[in-house]
Parts: C-alpha cells; structure tokens; sequence
C-alpha cells in the first residue's frame, strides 16, 4: 500500500491520477475526508481509500500509515515544514513505512539563499538519518503555479525582479509520474533527482507568448526586489514569509541562472510536458 500525503495538492493528486493509471493500491490522506478529492472518482477508477491524518495529530499519523509500505511526502511550505516533516517521518518509521518519497526543492542546502530550501535541506538530512530508503524529487517552479499570476496578466502586466533571467518549469503532473516511478520501480528508488521541464523561460518571454495565445498587449514590469515583496504583501495579501520567498527565489534564478535537465525524459522515457502546451489548455484563465 502507498499512502500519498498531500493528495488534494497539485504534485499529490497528480500522483494520485498517476497511480490510479498502473492500478496500484493507495491511500490518500485529507484533513477533510468529507469532501471529494479532485478527479479520483468515477465509474471508470478503481477505488482509493480515502483516510483522515494531519500532520500535527500523532495518532491520525500512526492510523494512516498502518499497513503500508510507501508514503508520498508533500507539504506545503510554511515556516512549520521543517518540524511537520521531521515529525512525520519519525512516525512513519515507527509504523513500519520502509521507503519515502519527498518533494524537496533545488538549492536545498544547508547555506541556500532561499529560506524555505534550507528548511528542505534540514529535512533532507533528518530523512537521511532515519535510515529509511528514500526518494529525493527536488522539482522547480510549477507550471500550475503561474496561473496565480493571471489576474495580473489580465490587467496586461506581469511583475518580476529577474530581467531577461530564465525560470525552469514543470507540470505538476509530470512530478506526479515520476514520482509514482519511484514509487514503483525499485531501480529508481533511492535517488536524489532535480527536476525540470525542457526549457527555461523568462518573465519578458513568457509576458510575449501570453500576449500572442490572449491577443492582449502583455508587458513586463521588472521591479526592485523590495517593491516586489511590498507589492505581495499590500496587493496580493501574502504573508510575509511567503512574500519573502518569492522574492528570494526571484534573486536565486539571477544569480544562478536555470537550466532545463533530461531527467524527467531519463526516467519516464518521454519528454516532459511544455509550457506552450500547459498554457494553451490554461488559456481561459489569462483572459481579460
């Protein structure tokens, strides 16, 4: 049985429709088991056991993980991640789970720049010292991540701090099928894989492709880092840690610049999706 954590988030329930596909048993875990979780149900799907667990409640932890083999570790970020994390993965080691899966994040060291990649790294190294077997995904920046800038793009703008520098993109549902790979193929098992899509994009780029898929005028607004994040924090109503993260990840492509890797082709023996396509299904969203 593999339990997947995060099942009603982009990379979780993307694994979900991907393990649905091989026909392999699994468990998602919601703190809402009341409401559906997107796209698993059908006449066409095999069943999904659907269970109560919060990563703050011990007892939900150690019910969930009963029976298992494998578990899927994806969390939203916060400044709580790094002792949620650490905290589930002690539990599952004392319940039996022999192999975990985490999403993590590029530059996750111990010295990063971007604060939230050294919580990631934090707990990188407390899964290394659990002697469990463990999967390491670290995917760059979610192509579903930019529809939360459409209704910038639908006032004609989008706003960045990073010039002509490149963005690596990838679908969710990508991360999702390699994930389920490593989840289901023992040869994959046990390694550390950065993740990206097949080409990295810049904010100018990416304001000009939306321009020519919206036939709207599309510019970007390249600001100072400070003025991105009051901008986040006043317009957009993020909280500050998040605000600072953004801006921190912004800094990071400037001053390491982003590379597309054959690592998803490598281990799914396809290509990874484009962002052209991603934002053609999306279209709709960035219209005015």
């Amino acid at each position: 049985m593999i339990v997947v954590m995060g099942s009603t988030g982009a990379t979780g329930n993307a694994l979900l429709h991907s393990l649905l596909t091989l026909g392999t048993p699994v468990r998602a875990l919601t703190r809402t088991p009341h409401k559906p979780i997107p796209g698993i149900t059908g006449p066409h799907r095999p069943p999904v056991e659907v269970q109560y667990a919060d990563a703050t409640d011990h007892h939900s932890l150690r019910t969930a993980f009963k029976g298992a083999g494998q578990l899927f570790l994806a969390m939203a970020n916060s400044p709580a991640q790094v002792a949620l994390e650490t905290r589930v993965i002690d539990i599952a080691a004392h319940t039996g789970i022999g192999h975990i899966v985490k999403i993590s994040a590029p530059a996750a060291e111990p010295d990063s720049p971007v604060a939230i990649s050294r919580g990631h790294h934090a707990v990188e190294e407390h899964l290394r010292a659990s002697g469990l077997t463990h999967t390491i995904l670290r995917p760059h920046a979610f192509m579903q991540n930019l529809l939360r800038l459409a209704p910038a793009v639908a006032r004609g703008i989008i706003l960045g701090t990073t010039g002509d520098a490149p963005f690596n993109y990838i679908d969710c549902r990508d991360i999702g099928d390699v994930a389920a790979a490593a989840l289901t193929s023992p040869g994959i098992a046990g390694g550390t894989y950065t993740l990206t899509g097949h080409e990295a994009v810049s904010y100018p780029e990416l304001a000009s492709r939306l321009a020519i898929l919206t036939g709207n005028p599309i510019r970007y607004v390249r600001l100072t880092r400070d003025e991105l994040r009051d901008n986040l924090i006043h317009n957009a109503h993020m909280p500050t840690w998040l605000a600072d993260h953004v801006t921190e990840i912004q800094q990071l492509a400037i001053a390491r610049p982003e590379t597309p890797n054959t690592t998803v082709a490598d281990i799914l023996g396809r290509p990874p999706r484009t962002l052209d396509a991603f934002l053609h299904e999306q279209h709709t969203h960035f219209l005015r």
